[in-house]
């Protein structure tokens, strides 16, 4: 892979009160820039169709694309794209799908050289894109036979993890996301987990976890909090590893709760969560089509019958797309945790980590599948957000 030139310059726009930016790459990379993901790769069968049918209708697609996906394949091509090097762990059949899948991430930059290949058949995932409600549904068919730990030799882990920044899990082959962690956590390797659902062994992943990215509903299901504010301070304190936990809401933006390095040193009770975030929501700019992120200072939050903590919440909102430019939005999640990827590699402040994470998911959405429209590290819609 090339590696990216150094330069952004701006450029004054006549008709807009903000400046034009025309980026000739992204921020200069750290010197280790390795990540390592581990999870499950399948092939993506993708149509879309004017609405969603009915039981026994008959309908054509308008279109139609078939293509690698799984959320660590995605998010991994994802920081490929930014200039990152990720490196996989996953596995596959020799299968056509199985060899289609490897030769999609290996052109895109993905080290696939841990990826166990065996016979049996690769999994495969087909999509419905409903073009009417802007909506996606994915059926999914699981491989086999599934990864088994030891089919990842000592040697073969211990190499891939030398020297990486960063290692990622989308909570799926537990059995040896759980060996990889454990060893990541060893090494004094930060860990992100992608926690879409309960999962088996998830429980184990984030009590070694550094961050976390959620789904819409999964710090509520896990924690059995009243709200996701209440959820997240409960996360915290039962997780004291993680420094930052996100939730994700699609076209509603995403809320993220920091832990703060230092205690706030006052006598009063812990702030109520859910009143913060309403003070949070009251300052959002609604004008503003661009991604926004605004933050609370450091608090002490408190959760009655599970503890507190001190730390500041970071409210930020998705891009407004305009409906006629929503195509698809399979694996935008997957494209906020790629982009989540890359900021924390370059130690991108939080505020411009959000703001970019939801520019990079809606580069995704303006395509069909969760690849085809993942922005490049020269992509001009990118640079406002690096500077």
């Amino acid at each position: 892979m090339a590696s990216p030139p150094t330069n952004i310059t701006r450029k004054a726009s006549p008709d807009n009160d903000e400046d034009e930016f025309t980026p000739s790459s992204l921020p200069p990379l750290p010197q280790s820039h390795l990540v390592v993901g581990c999870g499950f790769l399948t092939l993506d069968f993708l149509a879309i169709v004017p609405s969603f049918p009915q039981p026994d209708d008959k309908i054509r697609s308008t279109s139609s694309k078939v293509q690698g996906g799984g959320n660590i394949g995605n998010a991994s091509t994802c920081a490929a794209r930014l200039g990152l090097k990720p490196k996989l762990i996953s596995k596959v059949a020799d299968d056509p799908q199985g060899r289609d899948i490897l030769e999609e991430l290996e052109s895109d930059g993905v080290d696939t050289s841990l990826v166990v290949v065996s016979k049996g058949k690769s999994p495969t995932t087909y999509v419905i894109v409903d073009n009417q409600m802007k909506t996606r549904t994915c059926i999914y068919t699981p491989g086999f036979p599934p990864m088994k730990p030891d089919e990842l030799s000592n040697s073969s882990l211990l190499s891939a993890l030398s020297g990486a920044r960063l290692v990622y899990f989308d909570g799926k082959l537990h059995k040896t996301a759980l060996v990889v962690a454990q060893e990541a956590h060893r090494m004094g390797i930060p860990i992100l987990v992608d926690a879409e659902r309960k999962r088996k062994g998830l429980d184990i992943l984030l009590n070694l976890s550094t961050y976390v990215v959620c789904a819409a509903k999964f710090p509520q299901e896990w924690t059995e909090s009243p709200s996701v504010p209440s959820a997240l301070v409960s996360m915290l304190v039962r997780l004291p590893n993680v420094n930052f936990v996100i939730v994700t809401f699609g076209e509603d933006g995403c809320l993220m709760l920091e832990r703060s390095a230092t205690a706030v040193n006052d006598q009063s009770e812990g702030m109520d969560a859910d009143s913060l975030l309403k003070s949070l929501e009251q300052r959002k700019d609604k004008t503003t089509a661009r991604p926004t992120c605004i933050s609370s200072t450091v608090t002490r939050m408190r959760v009655e019958g599970v503890g507190e903590v001190s730390g500041r919440f970071f409210l930020g909102t998705a891009e407004n797309i305009p409906a006629s430019e929503v195509i698809d939005t399979t694996g935008a999640g997957d494209a906020f945790v790629g982009a989540v990827l890359y900021a924390i590699c370059t130690g991108m402040p939080q505020e411009k980590m959000l703001r970019f994470a939801a520019q990079v998911a809606a580069a995704c959405c303006r395509a069909l599948g969760a690849r085809t429209g993942l922005p490049g590290s020269t992509d001009p819609r990118l640079a406002p957000y690096l500077l």
